[in-house]
C-alpha cells in the first residue's frame, strides 16, 4: 500500500474514530430527568452518587499526561524505508485530554525528540550514495481521538485496566540531517554534517562537510495512528503503555530522498504517566463502569421501594375509578353522587339521582291525555325526537288547521344546559319536527311557519330539573 493511499485510509479511520465517539459521547451523557435513585458506587477515592444517567458534569473528565520512550525509522507494519539499520533515539511528550464519554476522548499531544538510523554494519559501511547515517530532531503538535476498546475486571464494580486505540492528524516540525563518513558516524551526532536534500536527495544549502551550515526547519502533516494499555494506579492517576506510528507527509525526514515514491515515518513506543484534574467528590468518566452502575441503578433497594410504592398508587387510583363508575341502582347516576339510593327501575332521576316529579299542569299532562289542539309539544334532553305522547295532541292541531284553514306559527324552544348557539340550533330543529309531522298530516305546507327562540323565554326555572324538562317545549302561534 502507498503512502498516499494510507494517508486517505488513516484520515478517514480518524473522522471515523470521532464521529464515533460524538454519538457515544451524546448517549452516554445523556440525562434523564425521573432518575430519583440515590445509588452509591464506591470509589478508590471515596463514595460518589455517580449515575449512569446522571450525566457528565459528575464526573472528573480533563487530564494532564507526560511521557517519555524510544524512537525508531521503522514501524510494525513495515515497508520501504531508505535506511537499512535502525537505531533507538529518545522521545518525549505531554498531552492533554478532554474524556466525552466513557469510551471516547480527544487528545492534544505535544512530542519531541530524535529518530536516527544507519547503513553500516560492525563499522562496515553499506552506504547509500556517500550517507553512512541520519538523526532528525523533530517536534510535533496533533488532535487525536481516543477510543477505549476493551477493558479487564469489566463485570466488576471498577475497571483497573483500559486499552485503547488513537488516531490523529497534525504538524511536525524537524531539521534532517545525515553523516556522510563512518567517522563522522561514529564521532557522533555532534559531528553529523547537516544537509537539507531537495526531492532528488542532494543539498538543499551549499557547503562543505563539517560546516553545517543547513539548518532549515521543514513543516509538514503528521498522521499518528496507536494503541496501548492504561493501568490504574489510583482513581486520579494511571500508568500509560503505548505504540504510535507517524506518518509524515515529506521525504526528507530521514535526511534523505532516495526513495522518491514513499514518504517517511517513524515510530514511538513510551510509557508516562496520566494525572486526571478534578474534584475528589466526582469518580474518573475513565473508570466508570456503565454496565455495573446501570446494573447497581435498575437493582437498587429504593428503586423498587419505590416502584411497588408506585404499583399502589396505580392500584388505588384504578380502584377509585371503579368506584365513581359504580351505580347500584341503575339509575344513571353514580352511587358516590346519588342522594337517592334504591330508585325504582325505570324512574326518571335528576342529576342527584333523585326521582322527578311533574307537576300535572294543563301544560304538560292535559294534553298528552285528551290530545288539546296547540297544546305545548315536549322533549327529551338535547333531543329533538317526537314523543309517541305528543302525537294526539299533533292529530287534534292538524285536523283544526286543515278544517279552518287557518296560518300557525311553530315556535321552538330549549332549556338553559349548553351553549346559546347550541340551544337555539336545538329549538329550531324541535319546530321542524313538529311541521313535519303536521304537513305529513295533511297540512299545507305554506300554512306552518317556523321560529328559533333557544332558551330564551322560559316557562319555567331554569335553576331545577323540573322547570328544565318544561322549558324542552315547541309552542303554538295560531293566526
Amino acid at each position: 500500500m502507498n503512502y498516499s493511499t494510507l494517508k486517505k485510509t488513516a484520515t478517514l479511520s480518524f473522522a471515523a474514530l470521532l464521529t464515533a465517539g460524538m454519538v457515544s459521547a451524546q448517549d452516554t451523557t445523556k440525562t434523564v430527568t425521573t432518575t430519583t435513585m440515590s445509588t452509591d458506587t464506591t470509589m478508590s477515592s471515596g463514595t460518589t452518587t455517580a449515575k449512569v444517567f446522571g450525566g457528565r458534569g459528575q464526573y472528573k473528565t480533563f487530564s494532564i499526561g507526560i511521557n517519555g520512550g524510544l524512537t525508531s525509522p521503522f514501524v510494525a507494519i513495515g515497508g520501504v524505508n531508505d535506511w537499512e539499520k535502525a537505531q533507538l533515539g529518545i522521545g518525549y511528550g505531554i498531552s492533554l485530554r478532554s474524556q466525552l464519554a466513557h469510551s471516547f476522548g480527544l487528545q492534544l499531544d505535544l512530542h519531541g525528540g530524535q529518530v536516527k538510523g544507519r547503513n553500516d554494519d560492525n563499522g562496515n559501511p553499506q552506504q547509500i550514495g556517500s550517507r553512512t547515517a541520519f538523526a532528525t530532531k523533530f517536534y510535533s503538535a496533533t488532535l487525536s481521538g481516543v477510543v477505549n476498546v476493551a477493558t479487564i475486571d469489566f463485570i466488576r464494580r471498577k475497571n483497573s485496566v483500559n486499552f485503547f486505540i488513537t488516531g490523529g492528524a497534525g504538524l511536525a516540525f524537524y531539521k534532517p540531517s545525515y553523516a556522510e563518513t563512518v567517522a563522522q558516524y561514529n564521532g557522533g551526532t555532534d559531528a553529523f554534517n547537516f544537509y537539507l536534500n531537495d526531492a532528488n536527495g542532494n543539498p538543499t544549502t551549499p557547503g562543505q562537510p563539517g560546516s553545517g551550515t543547513s539548518k532549515r526547519t521543514v513543516k509538514e502533516l503528521i498522521i499518528p495512528i496507536g494503541a496501548g494499555v492504561k493501568f490504574k494506579l489510583t482513581d486520579a492517576v494511571a500508568l500509560n503503555l503505548g505504540y504510535t506510528m507517524n506518518f509524515i507527509d515529506g521525504y526528507n525526514f530521514d535526511g534523505t530522498a532516495t526513495q522518491r515514491d514513499t514518504r517517511d515515518k517513524f515510530s514511538y513506543g513510551y510509557a508516562g504517566l496520566e494525572f486526571t484534574l478534578g474534584g475528589k467528590g466526582k469518580p474518573n468518566l475513565d473508570w466508570v463502569n456503565p454496565v455495573a452502575m446501570m446494573y447497581d441503578e435498575l437493582y437498587d433497594a429504593a428503586l423498587r421501594q419505590e416502584v411497588e410504592a408506585l404499583k399502589t398508587r396505580v392500584t388505588n387510583v384504578e380502584n377509585a375509578v371503579t368506584d365513581l363508575k359504580k351505580d347500584s341502582d341503575g339509575d344513571g347516576v353514580a352511587d358516590q353522587f346519588d342522594k337517592c339510593p334504591n330508585t325504582p327501575a325505570g324512574s326518571v332521576v335528576d342529576g342527584s339521582g333523585c326521582v322527578i316529579v311533574f307537576p300535572a299542569t294543563a301544560a304538560m299532562s292535559d294534553s298528552s291525555k285528551t290530545g288539546t289542539a296547540y297544546s305545548n309539544i315536549q322533549f327529551e334532553f338535547d333531543s329533538s325526537v317526537l314523543r309517541t305522547s305528543s302525537y294526539p295532541t299533533l292529530d287534534a292541531t292538524s285536523a283544526d288547521l286543515r278544517s279552518s284553514g287557518a296560518t300557525v306559527q311553530v315556535n321552538g324552544y330549549a332549556s338553559s344546559e349548553g351553549t346559546a348557539a347550541h340551544n337555539m340550533s336545538l329549538s329550531r330543529d324541535r319546530a321542524n319536527s313538529v311541521k313535519t309531522y303536521l304537513v305529513n298530516s295533511g297540512v299545507t305546507a305554506s300554512k306552518v311557519k317556523v321560529k328559533a327562540f333557544g332558551e330564551t323565554n322560559p316557562i319555567a326555572d331554569n335553576s331545577t330539573e323540573e322547570g328544565r324538562v318544561l322549558n324542552r317545549r315547541v309552542a303554538f302561534a295560531k293566526k
